[in-house]
C-alpha cells in the first residue's frame, strides 16, 4: 500500500508548497510549477521516495494527484 502522506510530501518539496495548499486537489498545470518540467522533477521524486519506475505511459497520465496516487497504488500493489 502507498503512504498517501508520502506522496503529499514529496508534491510539497517538488513543487514548494506551504501547509496551506490542499494536496490532493492539485492537477497538471493547475499551478505553475506544474509544468513540464516541474512534471518531470515530480515523477524522479516519486520514483526515488518509493522505490518505483514508473513506465512512460503512465508518466504521461498522471495528470492529477489522484491520477498519481492511483498509478503509484498499482505498483505498491506489483511489489
Amino acid at each position: 500500500m502507498v503512504n498517501r502522506e508520502v506522496i503529499i510530501s514529496v508534491f510539497r518539496e517538488v513543487f514548494q508548497l506551504g501547509p496551506d495548499v490542499d494536496v490532493p486537489t492539485l492537477t497538471y498545470r493547475g499551478i505553475p510549477e506544474w509544468d513540464s518540467v516541474g512534471h518531470m522533477q515530480l515523477v524522479a521524486a516519486l520514483e526515488t521516495a518509493l522505490d518505483v519506475m514508473l513506465e512512460t505511459d503512465e508518466i504521461i497520465d498522471m495528470s492529477s494527484f489522484d491520477k498519481a496516487e492511483e498509478i503509484l497504488a498499482r505498483h505498491a500493489a506489483d511489489a
